[in-house]
């Protein structure tokens, strides 16, 4: 049995330990309120945008489009999305698992350093490396996503994909790969950018006649930048409170295992303890009889 010294500093380091899981776990849910309420915000903007997508819809050609021309998908693109630091359970090893699943010639570009050490230990074929704020300021997601798109507009990439883990509740983040381009099915988009709005995906048809300046077409060619935009953007705030989610239950998890550690600690250092009164006991009593 161990001296009640050791278990006194096994004991100590368990406090210590248990002390700061706690504080990294009341950190990760107050920046997960936060991410989550950012994400929620952007809402109104989605349902608006599927209002004058809507508008469009039924007045244009698809196919004059290059975001909405279905072509031969020589090399997929994809934008993985993952955290800087670790302690996050499982988040980005289910990530990791999604891109190795991938057989197709692909170029890669990664949000977070633990996405880029991953592709750099697995030598695939990484394109850009970025680093985006815990505020996930638009102004840097929005480098991203134009990066991205001239990769497309130039051939480089047939396709534009997002590898994140979508936020469901606070204690489930799945990893998904989420096609952004070609859009080539409008209608499609605008029931699922409604479903994203929290408004009814169907809609109500608008019959007005609407006049467009300069016109239909050069109104869509502007749009829809702004969607891609927005989508990479909304992707990775939800990244972003799903790794703040997934952190604080890996933290909560630490700190209850930490508990209970200490509790099997305390029990063993009072059974020490005794242990040793006992002996004490004993030895007074034989030296007593002795003598």
């Amino acid at each position: 049995m161990p001296s009640t010294r050791d278990i006194r500093r096994r004991i100590k380091s368990v406090k210590n330990t248990r002390q700061i899981t706690k504080a990294m776990e009341l950190v990760a849910a107050s920046k997960m309120k936060k991410a989550q309420a950012v994400a929620l915000a952007g809402r109104p903007y989605a349902q608006l945008m599927a209002d004058m997508l809507a508008a469009l819809a039924s007045r244009l050609d698809d196919s004059e489009n290059p975001f909405l021309r279905r072509r031969e998908i020589k090399t997929r693109g994809i934008l993985l999305v993952t955290t800087d630091k670790g302690l996050c359970g499982p988040l980005n090893g289910n990530l990791f698992k999604v891109v190795a699943e991938i057989k197709t010639p692909a170029k890669i570009c990664v949000i977070g350093r633990k996405g880029a050490q991953f592709l750099a230990r697995t030598k695939r074929d990484m394109v850009a490396d970025f680093q985006v704020h815990d505020r996930v300021p638009f102004n840097e997601v929005k480098v991203i996503a134009e990066f991205m798109v001239k990769q497309y507009l130039e051939g480089v990439i047939d396709t534009i994909e997002v590898i994140y883990p979508r936020f469901k509740n606070t204690l489930i983040q799945e990893a998904i790969c989420q096609p952004v381009l070609p859009l080539d099915n409008l209608c499609e988009f605008i029931k699922e950018l409604r479903k994203h709005g929290g408004t009814d995906a169907a809609g109500a048809a608008d019959t007005r006649e609407i006049l467009f300046e300069p016109d239909a077409k050069t109104v869509l060619n502007a749009l829809l930048p702004f969607y891609v935009n927005r989508q990479i953007y909304q992707f990775v705030l939800l990244a972003k409170a799903s790794e703040h989610s997934a952190r604080m239950v890996a933290m909560k998890t630490a700190k209850d295992n930490a508990t209970k550690i200490l509790g099997d600690l305390t029990l063993e250092y009072n059974k020490a303890r005794q242990a040793a009164i006992t002996q004490e006991i004993l030895e007074i009593a034989a030296a007593s009889f002795a003598a």
